[in-house]
């Protein structure tokens, strides 16, 4: 039996069981989640778990704002959310009421950038209505919906705190390489 094979099998005997063999020197230190101890280990270690999926999807999203942002930049100047190339009924206006929501319920606002406050979908919905833009950089508009369509599907549980099992991962594993092979 290979090392990665015993490591992998500790592995999942620590996720069964919501034990900490103590093998692994990735431990978090200093989590705050560990100060939690009232919720179950076994949640913990999901959440920890699934946190890996988090990240992933937090790099994604934000570096397709990113993109979003400089090339309409380029294009439409430093009022670029307030052109043309910004669908005001399905983009402008949901994203203005997010905003005002986030502000009027006292909490500290997440963002001066409008573009911070789109949904995936929405993000989806800015590159392919403004496809002469974005032609450049991927290889089909039709394909940027499809992925960016899977994408969000399975962001869903992710985002709001559910698990997904291994088939699913793969699946954003797959979908994240997928959306990188359609930059050209």
């Amino acid at each position: 039996m290979s090392g990665l094979q015993i490591a992998t099998g500790m592995g999942r005997v620590e996720r069964k069981y919501g034990i900490d063999l103590g093998w692994s020197a990735q431990t978090a230190a200093g989590r705050k989640a560990a100060e939690y101890e009232q919720f179950e280990a076994t949640m913990r270690a999901e959440a920890a778990r699934m946190s890996e999926f988090y990240e992933v999807f937090y790099c994604l999203e934000n570096s397709i704002r990113r993109l979003a942002s400089d090339i309409l930049l380029e294009a439409e100047g430093a009022d670029w959310w307030k052109s043309s190339r910004i669908d005001e009924k399905r983009i402008s206006e949901p994203v203005a009421a997010r905003r005002k929501k986030e502000i009027d319920s006292g909490i500290t606002a997440r963002s001066d950038k409008l573009i911070d406050y789109t949904t995936f979908g929405e993000l989806s919905q800015i590159i392919t209505d403004n496809w002469d833009l974005f032609e450049p950089v991927f290889s089909s508009k039709t394909a940027v919906s499809n992925v960016s369509n899977q994408l969000n599907l399975l962001r869903g549980p992710i985002a709001h705190c559910n698990p997904t099992d291994e088939l699913e991962q793969d699946r954003l594993n797959l979908a994240v390489r997928s959306w990188f092979r359609l930059m050209s």
